[in-house]
């Protein structure tokens, strides 16, 4: 079966959050496909992690490289379909483009944003919880 991973679940594998064995659990045996944003997303809140002092500058590092380990499919995405989903549900068009990524792929969707999983629902997109 192929899922779209937001990039919490990775980070929340990744940093041994409380989710990660029910993460493993949902996603074995699945292809994990993700918009190609998917890296810098990662770098981006591993940054934000450094600068708010949650973890230092070398777990970062280890970290992306943990998630860089995951076999995954990054596609690229319809831009202005996502900003208009973005613009019609008030949400970041950064969670746009996965929503997007599913939608477009008819694949479920795992993600622990509880307003992505509410859009999700509202468009007819299955959510792994």
């Amino acid at each position: 079966m192929n899922i779209v991973s937001d990039t919490n679940i990775f980070l929340a594998v990744a940093l041994d959050e409380p989710e990660k064995e029910h993460i493993i659990q949902l996603t074995a045996e699945t292809n994990i496909i993700a918009p190609e944003i998917l890296p810098y997303e990662i770098g981006n809140a591993l940054s934000a992690l450094i600068k708010r002092k949650q973890i230092t500058p070398d777990e970062a590092l280890l970290v992306y490289e943990v998630t860089r380990m995951v076999p995954i499919r990054l596609i690229a995405i319809e831009i202005e379909q996502a900003l208009k989903l973005a613009i019609e549900f008030n949400i970041y068009a950064y969670d746009a483009y996965f929503l997007q990524c599913a939608r477009s792929l008819s694949c479920p969707l795992i993600t622990l944003d509880k307003r992505m999983k509410q859009v999700a629902a509202e468009l007819n997109i299955e959510v792994l919880e």
